[in-house]
Order: C-alpha cells, then structure tokens, then sequence
C-alpha cells in the first residue's frame, strides 16, 4: 500500500501537466482600460443589433452556452433571448444603464456590472435592475457568456 502510494506521488510530482498549465494574464491598468473600452463598443453593438432585429448579427454576439437569469429566477438560454431580445421584451442589453463598471482580468474576459431601468411588461411599471453581464473573447470578437439581473425597487418619475 505505501510502495502504490508513493509511486502515486512520483507520476503526479512528474506530471507534465502542472508545468503546461498558466494562470491567465493579469491585464495592466492600461490594458484593462483598453478590454473595458471594447466592450463599451461591443455593447453598443449589441444594442443596435438588437434595434435593428438583426437575428443573425445576434447569433454571433451571443456565445453558444449563453445563459440568463432573470430578476424572477427564470433562466433563458441563448435562443431563447435571442427571441425575447427580437420581439421587443425589455432587456438589459439594450437597456439605458447608470454605474456601468467593467472590469477586465485577463484579456480574454470581462465582467460588466451597471444598474438599468426597465418597464415590467406585466403591470407596466418601471423597475430598476442590477445587473452583471459576463463577456469572452472569440476569433472575431467578443461575445456575451452570461448575465444575471437582480431587480431592486420601482423608479419614481
């Protein structure tokens, strides 16, 4: 049982495995400034795609494991935003937004937080929506992986 345990040690110490795998790089200031002013852009993008019920230009930008999570909990895939996002249900990714945040660990990823106000389709009111919305990037460009909405109270005019 110690010989099996000790040659157990010997293969994982001689694994090549530890000596290929890298942590990601983390960006300087200036390059995480660089990420976050690309995904202002790819954003914007987002956006007009949407405007312009652009479905397939939206296929792309979304990331093929896409997932959402609704304030109410429910979870859409990337079909099915691309749907909603097409027939004109509120969302966040076209969504005016106040504290947008973007930060940038790698140059491969990003996370973008902000808060947007959205009319409820079901009593009409407006609501506002904390966000967190995660991107990564793709040969061509960058597209959304996930995001969440949480929502928090009714906008006051």
């Amino acid at each position: 049982m110690l010989k099996a345990l000790i040659l157990t040690l010997i293969f994982a110490a001689a694994s090549p495995a530890p000596a290929l795998a890298h942590p990601p790089a983390i960006l300087s200031p200036a390059g995480e400034r660089a990420v976050a002013e690309e995904i202002v852009e790819f954003r914007k993008a987002l956006a007009a795609a949407i405007v312009a019920k652009n479905a397939g230009k939206l296929r792309e930008m979304y990331a093929p494991a896409f997932v959402h999570t609704h304030g109410s909990g429910k979870v859409d895939g990337k079909d099915a935003r691309i749907v909603s996002a097409l027939a004109g249900d509120p969302v966040i990714e076209n969504a005016p937004v106040e504290d947008l945040v973007i930060r940038a660990p790698s140059d491969w990823t990003a996370v973008a937080t902000g808060i947007s106000p959205i009319r409820s389709l079901a009593d009409g009111k407006t609501y506002s929506f904390r966000w967190t919305a995660v991107y990564v990037r793709t040969q061509a460009s960058w597209a959304l992986a996930a995001s969440q909405a949480t929502r928090m109270g009714e906008v006051k005019p």
